[in-house]
């Protein structure tokens, strides 16, 4: 009895926390039916919106995929001093506001006071107010991501098949495509779906750094706000709704065709 309780109380929280409130999105998105929907994507501010937040995404993704990967060999191959300090410096995005990682940006690199924003204009090159500012402060809020699912599985295999690859003449970049990569590409496919997710639905940092221009550096996140708080609910609602079936597509498409974890075992071993 008391197993049912429990199942019945935490499929409650989820449905009181997540269903519903997504599911009246969808309601609310095609309220006035699938042409109304289509006709709101026409709005050209909207597609230019989605554009640049597509393209934050990708370079965000593109950069965390590399720099995680690349940390997380760092981390668990090799004994470094100030390696535990490393370890939690990258969950730092995860622990500290959106809005102060956006204001930690303009400090550095705004072009009028900032430390590096003077001479990076001098050279022609501006951040902050940008897509290069949009591209890092989203980049940095889903830093930990790859990392946090990559280390676990590299810990997992040790390194018993990569001495072996070594000893039979294997050099470094060898042993990684043939060894190390095939062990961790579904940890790195769920780090990068996880990071996309959160990439598209960046908003706190993005505001500071982005100037919120209309069709320049006003991302979709940024135009859900606009719209809502100017009465024009059901545009929000309908970018919302592509922003949330993105991530959730991709969600669903890796927990599908990602095997389970007998199976990697099977691999493995």
């Amino acid at each position: 009895m008391a197993k049912w309780i429990r199942i019945a109380i935490v499929v409650a929280y989820l449905f009181l926390l997540v269903a519903w409130p997504v599911s009246l999105v969808v309601v609310n998105t095609f309220d006035g039916g699938p042409q109304a929907f289509l006709e709101m994507l026409q709005d050209t501010d909207i597609q230019a919106a989605l554009r640049l937040t597509a393209t934050a995404a990708f370079f965000a993704v593109v950069i965390n995929l590399f720099f995680g990967v690349g940390m997380s060999l760092l981390l668990v191959r090799y004994d470094f001093w100030g390696k535990r300090a490393l370890s939690a410096l990258i969950d730092l995005p995860l622990s500290v506001s959106p809005i102060v990682v956006g204001l930690a940006l303009v400090l550095v690199y705004n072009g009028r006071d900032g430390w590096f924003g003077p001479f990076l204009e001098s050279i022609g090159l501006q951040v902050i107010f940008s897509t290069p500012g949009i591209v890092m402060a989203t980049a940095f809020v889903a830093l930990p991501l790859v990392i946090r699912e990559v280390v676990p599985v590299l810990e997992e295999i040790g390194t018993d098949q990569e001495v072996a690859a070594r000893s039979l003449g294997a050099n470094a970049v060898q042993t990684f495509f043939r060894i190390t990569l095939p062990g961790i590409k579904w940890a790195i496919v769920y780090g990068v779906v996880l990071s996309l997710a959160r990439s598209l639905g960046e908003f706190g940092a993005v505001k500071v750094v982005s100037g919120n221009v209309l069709g320049e550096t006003r991302t979709a996140t940024l135009v859900v706000e606009e719209k809502y708080l100017n009465f024009a609910a059901q545009e929000a609602y309908a970018v919302a709704f592509l922003l949330a079936m993105v991530s959730v597509v991709c969600i669903v498409v890796v927990a599908l065709i990602r095997p389970s974890h007998s199976d990697e075992k099977e691999a493995h071993a």
